[in-house]
Parts: structure tokens; sequence; C-alpha cells
């Protein structure tokens, strides 16, 4: 796999480092307008293809929208109304806390898990940020009569279905099944095949399943990830975007025209992440306004900006 530089560090004007990684950025017909690194390669979107797993189990006939159906594509950040939201997908199924089989964590927000470290509270999998995906998975497989004591097996009816809509909307097959931090599966595409998965959500017809979940991601960017959260700030400030960010520093996004962005630093680093989204946004020609404070990240000296990451020139 090759990488390429993808941002700068840069502190008192001396370039102190650098971020290599691949993207893909794609016009509304499909076709690249920037293409570096290795996009085509096999990789783990991470979290960045919930909102394709989601739409396996909207097909499957999950009954959720608004605030709960972003939630089920959600890697939120575990505060009061996430919890909340959880609690409202199980009861709506007729499950139970405890039939949820993703990983105990404290909240991801970090002044939510801080205020649980003071109060030496215990990690649940309720906080954990994969758990409005982890009980939306709970009740598909309620309403189809599907087992749920095994609902992260590879071979459940389940995730057999998220493979194949996985690969139908990328148009290209999975190449590898691991497995992700909160137990799922995790499944190998290349970014192109992401971005033009995100492409496929953002520009279907009304009343589709696809129209459905980026409507929700839409309207309801702090149920995807939560207050102050870097892509509920980017969905924030560009209309009409959809976007996921995932583990190892994956980012996907597209617009209603089906253009489309998908990256992956390769150090996994998050720090270039939205620098690099919103470059490569703006290469397609977005100009919002309320991109331009997050086209740079500070870099700090003595607690004032002294440099910035940037991103490459691509």
């Amino acid at each position: 796999m090759i990488f390429a530089p993808l941002a700068y560090v840069t502190r008192s004007g001396f370039v102190e480092g650098m971020h290599q990684g691949s993207a893909i950025a794609l016009d509304g017909e499909g076709g690249p307008v920037v293409a570096v690194g290795s996009p085509d390669a096999p990789m783990l979107p991470r979290s960045a293809l919930k909102p394709l797993q989601l739409l396996a189990m909207v097909r499957a006939g999950l009954p959720l929208d608004g605030e709960l159906l972003a939630l089920a594509a959600a890697s939120h950040s575990g505060e009061g109304f996430h919890q909340d939201g959880v609690d409202q997908i199980l009861d709506g199924g007729g499950l139970l806390v405890t039939d949820l089989q993703n990983v105990a964590d404290l909240p991801l927000g970090a002044d939510e898990r801080l205020r649980w470290q003071r109060e030496s509270r215990e990690p649940t999998r309720r906080a954990q940020n994969c758990s409005g995906k982890h009980a939306a998975m709970l009740a598909t497989c309620r309403l189809n009569d599907w087992p749920t004591q095994t609902y992260l097996d590879p071979e459940h009816p389940l995730q057999r279905l998220i493979v194949d809509t996985v690969a139908e909307l990328a148009g290209e097959p999975v190449a590898a099944t691991t497995v992700d931090g909160c137990g799922a599966p995790a499944l190998a595409i290349g970014l192109t095949g992401l971005a033009r998965a995100f492409a496929r959500l953002s520009t279907a017809a009304a009343g589709t399943p696809e129209q459905r979940i980026a409507a929700a991601v839409r309207r309801f960017p702090q149920w995807l990830g939560g207050t102050d959260r870097e892509v509920t700030l980017l969905i924030d400030a560009v209309p009409g975007l959809i976007a996921k960010d995932g583990a190892e520093s994956v980012y996907a996004a597209a617009l209603p025209d089906g253009r489309a962005v998908a990256l992956k630093i390769a150090d996994g680093s998050e720090r270039a992440r939205q620098v690099v989204m919103v470059a490569l946004l703006q290469r397609l020609g977005v100009v919002e306004p309320g991109l331009v404070e997050l086209a740079e990240r500070p870099v700090l000296g003595a607690g004032r900006p002294v440099g910035a990451v940037v991103a490459a020139e691509f």
C-alpha cells in the first residue's frame, strides 16, 4: 500500500511533522477529482461504515426514524440523551440492556468521561459509543425472529445481510472481515468504494431507506456524534452534507449532488482528519463560510497559536 502526504504540522514557520495517508474525492458523476495514496486498496472503514450497516437493518424492517435513526449509525459521545436513546431503541424491541454485547466503556465525550471518573462510575455497555448500533442490531433481529444471542457472529443472518449491503453500495466485494473494537464484524473495502457508497446514500430518492438515513444524519448530527464533536461541526457547517468518522482516522462524506470524499490518515492520528476533509471538500467546490475555522488546527506554544496542522496541496 502506498501513502502520500496529506497534512503538515508547522511550528513558527518550521515544518515539524507530517501525516501520510490515502484519499479520494469524487465529482457528482463518480469521477475522481483528487486521488492520492492507495484509495482503491482495501482498508477498514471502522465506524465510518455504520450508515451502511444501518441501511441493511432499515431494509430488514427496522422502524426507527429521526434522532433514534441517527443514533443507530452513531459513534456517540455517551451524553445523557444518547444513553436514553439507546434505552428507547431497546424498549421498542422488548429488549434489555443486558442483551447488548458491545464492550463496556466510559462515555467517549471528554466532559462526560471526566465526570464519570470523578464519580468513580464503572464502564457500561450503554455508555460505550457503539451502543446505538448494537441496540439497533438487536431490534432488527427481534423483528425478524433471528437469534439475538449470536447477533455478532459473522455467519448470523443480519451480518451476512450487512456484508451484501456494503458490497452493493460500494460497488465492490468486501475484501475481509475482522473484529471491530466493539465486538461487531469490521469489513474491509477501498476508500473509493466508501465514497461511492456515501454518494449513493446522499443522492437517494425520497422515501427510500437510504434517504431516510441521510435525512436523519443531516438533521440530527449531535445524535450521530455529540456536542462539539468534529463530525457534528462539519455537518452543521455544510448544508446537505452527510458524514461519518471512524477509528484509526477514517472519514467519509457526501453532498446531495453526489460529490463525495473518503480518507484515511495512515498513522491513525485524528488531529489532521478534519483539516484534510475540509481541504478535499474545498477542492470539490464547497465554499461554506463555516468551513474556514475548520480548515486548520492550531499548534500551541506557551498556550498561544504558533503554528498549525494544515492540509497538503492536492
